[in-house]
């Protein structure tokens, strides 16, 4: 979840010497003559080109602030187009995208929180975009097809979990929290892009926007786990969880999807675990963090081997870091299975919490030149 992040990014400092959120910005002079310089202050968001032709564009971003940044590219509706996360100050980062032609807006956000800088620009042309390998709209397709099953899929999960709140079940409510989730922590890019959903159903209390009311997972969560106590307004909850991700549901077969938007969105993903869950900032009441982790995971390994093919023609050496840095993730979490879960994040000590975190950044690198190796050479 796209949360405000001034409480993340003070927990992640407290973990002693995680690198996570200077690790998660890839230092990368980026500064090819046709790539639009970003350049963000904790003050400002400078581009070089407000005009440029549709089809691959490539960001050269360099964070010249003090706070942590993000950039996104929004489409009209807010909609993301692209965006990178954790762009520590100092660092340098590229972006890879496809645009088509319209009109568009750049944010920079300092800090990582708020409706960000903004700064018009727009795609000309007829938005044709080179011809591309047939194995990358495949892979389009095979993505789209993997994001609907996620969203069928949660729904039945979430329908109990719903049921059990509305029952006053507790103890049933809790042990179907974390499985509920699972479907939209693998495809969370997606349903991020749409804009409005995301807010609706997986906002924390430190995330809400002035005069936003609090619904979704974690005001259940914190009625479960803190206060340990189903109220009415907590059945009206259920259904409105229900009831905003069936409009998700309906909307997945939407989505903009593009190979280098599934390479980012896997990148995003990483990003997700090393500010949410690593932190354990999501599941702060339930503790159910590494679920979550793992989903991330597995959403974005998915991304990855449908790239592959072609990730592995363009940058053999990339492919092969990322299937060692995947497995070594997959390794390390194992250690921490408990039955058909894992265990509670609370029991995991901050030397430990370390290890997971140098193992994203480990993963997180690699997985930042995805998008790059994904374009047509």
């Amino acid at each position: 979840m796209r949360a405000a992040r001034t409480s993340v990014v003070a927990a992640i400092s407290a973990l002693t010497t995680i690198t996570a959120v200077a690790g998660c910005a890839q230092k990368s002079d980026a500064k090819g003559s046709d790539a639009i310089q970003v350049t963000a202050s904790d003050s400002a968001c400078e581009v070089s080109k407000t005009s440029f032709p549709a089809g691959h564009v490539k960001l050269a971003v360099e964070n010249k602030g003090s706070k942590v940044t993000e950039v996104y590219v929004y489409a009209p509706g807010d909609r993301i187009v692209t965006e990178r996360e954790n762009i520590g100050p100092g660092t340098r980062t590229s972006i890879n995208a496809e645009v088509k032609a319209g009109s568009y807006e750049i944010a920079c956000k300092p800090g990582m929180k708020g409706h960000g800088i903004r700064q018009k620009v727009s795609a000309t042309g007829k938005g044709k975009l080179p011809k591309r390998d047939p194995r990358l709209d495949e892979a389009v397709a095979a993505y789209r097809t993997y994001a609907q099953k996620q969203a069928d899929d949660t729904l039945p999960a979430v329908q109990k979990f719903a049921d059990a709140v509305k029952k006053d079940d507790l103890k049933g409510a809790k042990e179907l929290y974390a499985p509920s989730r699972v479907g939209w922590e693998r495809t969370e890019p997606v349903a991020e892009s749409f804009g409005d959903i995301d807010p609706k159903v997986d906002v924390r209390a430190d995330g809400l926007e002035k005069g936003q009311k609090w619904t979704g997972w974690h005001r259940l969560e914190k009625s479960l786990w803190q206060t340990k106590k189903i109220t009415a307004a907590d059945h009206d909850l259920a259904d409105r969880l229900i009831k905003d991700l069936k409009d998700w549901q309906k909307r997945v077969g939407t989505a903009d999807i593009t190979p280098t938007g599934m390479a980012n969105g896997a990148k995003e993903l990483l990003d997700e675990v090393q500010t949410g869950k690593v932190t354990g900032e999501e599941e702060r009441y339930s503790h159910t963090d590494l679920v979550d982790f793992k989903a991330n995971v597995e959403g974005a390994e998915t991304s990855y081997k449908l790239l592959k093919p072609v990730a592995a023609k363009n940058d053999p050496e990339l492919a092969k870091e990322l299937d060692k840095q995947f497995a070594a993730v997959a390794k390390l979490l194992d250690q921490y299975r408990e039955g058909e879960g894992f265990v509670s994040y609370d029991t995991v000590s901050e030397s430990r919490r370390k290890k997971l975190s140098d193992a994203v950044n480990a993963l997180a690198e690699p997985l930042s030149r995805l998008a790059a190796a994904v374009v047509t050479k």
